[in-house]
């Protein structure tokens, strides 16, 4: 599976933290690292800008690195669905973007094919907490 991401300025790969609620339903995106820690964000937006409004939208955007976990969740009335990626490598595209050119599909949960590490206990429960944070606008899962 690929996925097109950002490029910073400096020419790395990288991928933003976003999502929040609304009234019953959310969705949110996190980065953690290969050991499921929280990684450094690169920028963090505290209004509106360029990016468009920043409720429920980009929080943070984060370098990526090969071993790197993705994790989407989305909710309607607080029942999950949560996707676990692992980012294999990139593929450098002319221009703005990078492209994950392989991902590792690691777990998906309605209800979990199998459990999922329990190093990314922290970064799922961050990513549920952030698709219900309503109208949210901060990062949930950075150091």
């Amino acid at each position: 599976m690929k996925m097109l991401i950002e490029k910073t300025k400096k020419g790395y790969p990288a991928f933003w933290e976003a999502g929040g609620s609304y009234t019953s339903t959310g969705k949110a995106i996190i980065v953690a690292n290969k050991d499921g820690q929280p990684k450094k964000a690169v920028y963090v937006r505290s209004r509106s800008d360029q990016y468009g409004e920043l409720a429920n939208a980009h929080h943070a955007l984060i370098i990526l690195e090969k071993g790197d976990h993705i994790i989407n969740v989305s909710h309607h009335r607080r029942n999950f669905e949560i996707e676990i990626l692992r980012v294999l490598d990139f593929e450098d595209k002319e221009g703005e973007v990078f492209a994950i050119s392989a991902v590792e599909h690691v777990n998906y949960w309605g209800e979990w094919d199998k459990e999922p590490p329990i190093y990314l206990a922290a970064a799922v429960e961050a990513a549920k907490e952030k698709a219900t944070c309503y109208h949210c606008r901060k990062p949930h899962f950075i150091e």
